[in-house]
């Protein structure tokens, strides 16, 4: 009788611990801050499961919409230009995925492209930054001269006090006066 109750006691513990398989609910796991703050912390410092986040996160359009955004919030603060500049081999690598990015997505091109110009249309050094790119890149060259040509035929008022600045500018004013030296000496080469 005792090795029944015994066995039958057995039983009923066993069977009320298989019955109490824990279940995992992602919900209720990371609405506890410590418990997000954990999960956070052994996936960043795997860079197995990092590299496999990432990679889930690529696959929904909503987590790569929001990490672009966090991207050029992260290319406009700064820090990511100080990180680049000490890690060229990260800024080759960065420089290779977002133009293979805007390759695959011609749309996240285009805005990325739009953002950019305005955010360094709203400084003097984003200005003189995007001169010099401009310059040094013919195809941004010919866009912008294009660009620029349409806007002029739309709007010659503004022509005319985009030359008026130049003229006021010294350095501009030079320059202008260089340009047409150089244009009076390859027309007087040519007759």
């Amino acid at each position: 009788m005792k090795t029944l109750l015994k066995t039958l006691l057995i039983i009923a513990a066993v069977g009320t611990l298989v019955s109490c398989k824990s279940t995992f609910n992602a919900s209720e796991t990371m609405a506890i801050q410590d418990n997000r703050g954990s999960i956070y912390q052994e996936i960043i410092s795997n860079p197995d499961l990092f590299n496999e986040f990432l990679d889930q996160a690529q696959q929904d359009r909503r987590a790569r919409k929001i990490m672009m955004q966090k991207h050029m919030e992260q290319m406009e603060s700064g820090n990511m230009k100080m990180m680049m500049h000490k890690n060229p081999e990260m800024k080759q690598k960065m420089q290779s995925h977002m133009q293979m990015m805007m390759e695959k997505n011609p749309e996240m091109m285009q805005k990325m492209q739009s953002k950019m110009l305005d955010k360094m249309m709203g400084s003097e050094k984003g200005r003189k930054m995007l001169m010099n790119e401009i310059h040094n890149n013919k195809m941004m060259k010919k866009a912008m001269k294009e660009r620029m040509k349409k806007m002029m035929d739309e709007n010659p008022e503004m022509m005319g006090e985009m030359m008026q600045k130049m003229m006021n500018d010294p350095k501009m004013k030079e320059k202008m006066e260089k340009m047409k030296g150089k244009m009076k000496n390859a027309q007087g080469h040519k007759h």
